[in-house]
């Protein structure tokens, strides 16, 4: 039984949204998840993983489950801000002549993918980070809100590296989660193969809408987080600080910058995210373990010594949560 009614709503509706997107993906449950609970947190998500595993689809399918404006945005060297943001075109109006009018690019939308986001240069990535930051874009002096709910979902190649481009820190920092989508398994690619080689292909229906969404969002910032709770969040995030007095021998020796107070955020709301999901009104300092990987990884970075000696951001994080 729940802790309030809230609650149980909460975790019937994010129950439902996986159990109908997981008629499409196969195998990535977890990865799912982790992009439901950003989602509740009102946060933004970029899944790393090979080509082919489904992270477009992924998204896609969760558009259609959601029933909200879905934007593709293909990300390449020659794409510039405008083909993101919109542009002033010149409009002739037969009763006050030309004028400049506002035409909307593709971040107007609720689900926005950012597809192979590397790829563009650091000018055109730079587009995101108002729209993610602020939920709203300025062009030309003249500032555009962004249609709620909104929230970015990019993607990356981690093995292609010719023609990319790294995201910078501020920009990374900006998205809640860094979820790693793993190769499929033996009997998830059979799976695969029954879904998608037949006649009958799956069908996603609508779950939930954009209200649906903000109402989910508001109950996460009124769900409790303890004091406990709350303390356990910023000694995590002061923990991968080198020289902090929280600062394992690991941190101390491998990590050159920790994370940013977004850090301790993402680790606060995306836990609440996982007791609501769990049918309960407060979190936990288990949950906040729950959500530290994908959290925190893309926002330590490592020193030359960690890299010759094959140790990962994750690798230093299991440490910090275990100890």
């Amino acid at each position: 039984m729940a802790d309030n009614t809230g609650s149980v709503s909460f975790r019937d509706r994010f129950d439902a949204i996986q159990t109908e997107v997981s008629k499409v993906i196969v195998g990535h449950d977890e990865a799912l998840r982790q992009v439901l609970t950003a989602l509740m947190a009102k946060g933004h998500a970029i899944l790393e993983g090979v080509p082919g595993l489904g992270k477009t689809l992924l998204i896609r399918s969760l558009a259609q489950a959601l029933n909200v404006r879905f934007s593709r945005i293909q990300f390449t060297p020659d794409l510039m801000p405008a083909d993101i943001l919109g542009t002033n075109i010149v409009v002739d109006d037969e009763t006050k002549g030309k004028r400049f009018e506002f035409q909307e690019g593709p971040i107007f939308g609720n689900a926005i993918l950012a597809d192979e986001i590397n790829r563009a240069t650091p000018k055109t990535q730079s587009a995101l980070l108002q729209a993610m930051e602020e939920r709203n874009v300025t062009v030309s002096r003249v500032t555009h809100a962004l249609p709620p709910p909104f929230f970015v979902l990019a993607t990356q190649n981690p093995i292609e590296m010719e023609g990319t481009y790294p995201l910078p820190e501020a920009q990374l920092d900006r998205f809640m989660f860094k979820i790693n989508v793993p190769a499929s398994s033996l009997s998830e690619l059979v799976e695969i193969l029954d879904r998608t080689t037949g006649e009958k292909q799956p069908d996603v229906k609508v779950v939930a809408d954009g209200q649906d969404i903000i109402r989910m969002q508001q109950e996460v910032r009124a769900a409790a987080l303890p004091d406990d709770v709350r303390n356990y969040c910023a000694k995590l995030a002061l923990a991968t600080h080198p020289g902090s007095e929280f600062a394992t021998e690991e941190v101390n020796r491998f990590v050159r910058f920790g994370v940013s107070p977004r850090g301790a955020q993402a680790l606060a709301l995306t836990a609440k995210v996982m007791a609501l999901g769990a049918g309960r009104s407060a979190a936990s300092i288990e949950d906040v373990k729950a959500v530290a990987l994908p959290s925190l990884r893309h926002r330590i970075i490592l020193n030359f010594e960690a890299e010759a000696d094959g140790v990962s951001a994750d690798d230093i994080i299991r440490k910090l949560i275990t100890d």
